[in-house]
């Protein structure tokens, strides 16, 4: 039985299972590679973010007789010109709506209660509210002032989190330019070094993996940037339109929500409809209508157009991901774990297909 290869198999991953499960309870080993993996998380991130969007503009400079070299560099002075262009406009009006919003969390509750109360006392309401409701309106405002408690204190500690890589920002700048540049400028050879690792006979079946797995990584990710950044531009001219106060905290949110499918259009608007609540229930609702209106434009235009097709997963699977993702790794889990999936289930895919073809040659021979 000890000579099947499934039982073999199964033994190497058991063995391989318990040596990092004893790691993890030896502190002079797990404690540094914890260390480096939450010290490299964000710069690595931040690295795949950008990799992904910049490569087909370095190539086409490259195609344009511009060494690759200097695409880079160009595209970089042309970040850096944002930054600049963002730093002294956006990011004064971001930071102080973001120190407003974090100190104002706790009297949120009382505004929205305030107003749900006042919407109770409209004849409109009060018309499809069954008789002796009154009496169930404490309990259910006591209710909803808990609900939201929750939900402040999420989204302020979530959007404390968001912000705190700003406390590491030297060692994002140190670090994501110097990875980012040489990932640019060796991008095929880095493949090719990639495609050395498998054998021989399996350097072509490694090499169709490895550009599925690079093809779906742009396609989701690249994508997914451009169709975010186009929706964050019509959500801002709404709140604009509408004076929706924080609407680029919001929009920032969203930019970074909206990553997750599905569940990411539901998460960005409800800061929104919470916050056009405080300021009065029509503002509420036409914050609301913004939404509705730009996921619409989202999901039947700007997603054919830019994002080219949906992903190759089922949309059970994808809810069961980021349930196991945000419980993991909170909303950086949920962001990492549909990229992780796609590259995980392509590569078993290829590997079994490896595997089977190894076996069948073995048999013939």
């Amino acid at each position: 039985m000890l000579q099947n290869r499934f039982f073999r198999l199964g033994a190497g991953i058991a063995l391989i299972l318990l040596i990092i499960y004893l790691g993890t309870l030896v502190d002079f080993i797990f404690v540094p590679i914890r260390s480096l993996i939450s010290l490299t998380i964000v710069p690595l991130l931040i690295t795949a973010f950008l990799y992904y969007p910049l490569r087909p503009l370095v190539n086409y400079l490259e195609k344009k007789k511009l060494r690759r070299s200097w695409s880079i560099l160009l595209l970089y002075l042309l970040v850096i010109v944002i930054l600049v262009v963002f730093s002294i406009i956006g990011w004064p009006t971001l930071r102080d709506q973001v120190k407003s919003f974090i100190t104002s969390a706790p009297d949120f509750t009382r505004s929205i209660i305030a107003q749900v109360q006042v919407l109770e006392k409209q004849p409109f309401v009060q018309q499809f509210m069954p008789a002796g409701s009154s009496a169930n309106s404490s309990e259910m405002l006591q209710k909803l002032t808990e609900y939201l408690n929750t939900v402040f204190d999420w989204l302020s500690v979530h959007i404390s989190g968001m912000f705190s890589f700003v406390s590491n920002f030297v060692l994002v700048v140190a670090t994501v330019p110097i990875m980012l540049y040489y990932l640019l400028k060796d991008d095929r050879k880095l493949a090719t070094r990639l495609q050395q690792l498998f054998p021989g006979k399996y350097r072509e079946d490694g090499k169709t993996m490895l550009n599925e797995i690079d093809d779906a990584l742009s396609s989701f990710i690249a994508g997914r940037v451009l169709v975010n950044f186009a929706l964050c531009v019509l959500l801002y001219i709404g709140f604009l339109i509408i004076d929706l106060p924080y609407s680029l905290l919001l929009v920032f949110l969203a930019f970074f929500l909206n990553f997750i499918p599905y569940i990411g259009a539901i998460l960005s608007a409800v800061p929104v409809a919470i916050v056009g609540l405080i300021e009065s229930p029509m503002m509420g609702v036409w914050s609301i209508v913004i939404v509705i209106v730009a996921q619409l434009i989202q999901n039947n235009l700007l997603e054919p157009i830019i994002f080219g097709n949906q992903l190759d997963i089922h949309p059970f699977t994808i809810i069961v991901l980021l349930l196991v993702g945000g419980d993991m790794g909170g909303i950086l889990g949920m962001l990492l774990v549909i990229p992780i999936y796609m590259a995980a289930k392509i590569s078993i895919v290829h590997l079994y297909r490896m595997y089977l073809k190894q076996k069948v040659s073995s048999e013939l021979e």
